[in-house]
């Protein structure tokens, strides 16, 4: 399963998902106030190869390796999808280690990961940075 897709010959490199993605996850309901002078840390992260962007984001894999080699349990499938206890985790990066997308990053605080949980844990209902896409080069597939 793959729910969030990206369509490269779609993809502006704009960067405006991250933004979304940042916001989304901020905590904030002002997103001037939530972004600016702030470096952001979206969970999705656009990458450009010559003239053709795409976006790398967590794929959900049905057998997880970050999942299986955490080793406090921080990270869980629910629902279908991957999502991380930040209480739970120590920081160890076996995760980040261990996915083969790059999808599992530090996070913000420099002790927890952090990584795409397709806007589940911020009531978004559809994921942020597919609702922020100008040229609809994002796709969900709900699951």
């Amino acid at each position: 399963m793959k729910p969030i897709q990206v369509r490269e010959e779609w993809c502006l490199g704009c960067h405006l998902c991250e933004y979304y993605c940042a916001f989304a996850n901020s905590g904030e309901t002002d997103m001037v106030r939530a972004l600016k002078g702030v470096s952001i840390r979206p969970r999705i992260q656009i990458e450009s190869k010559g003239a053709v962007s795409f976006a790398v984001s967590c794929r959900h894999c049905q057998e997880p390796l970050c999942v299986k080699g955490c080793i406090t349990g921080a990270l869980a499938i629910k629902d279908g999808v991957v999502c991380i206890d930040t209480n739970r985790c120590v920081g160890c990066y076996t995760c980040i280690l261990l996915c083969p997308y790059g999808a599992v990053m530090p996070g913000a605080s420099g002790h927890a990961v952090q990584k795409c949980e397709l806007c589940t844990t911020n009531a978004q209902g559809e994921p942020a940075c597919v609702k922020g896409c100008p040229n609809r080069a994002i796709l969900w597939e709900r699951g």
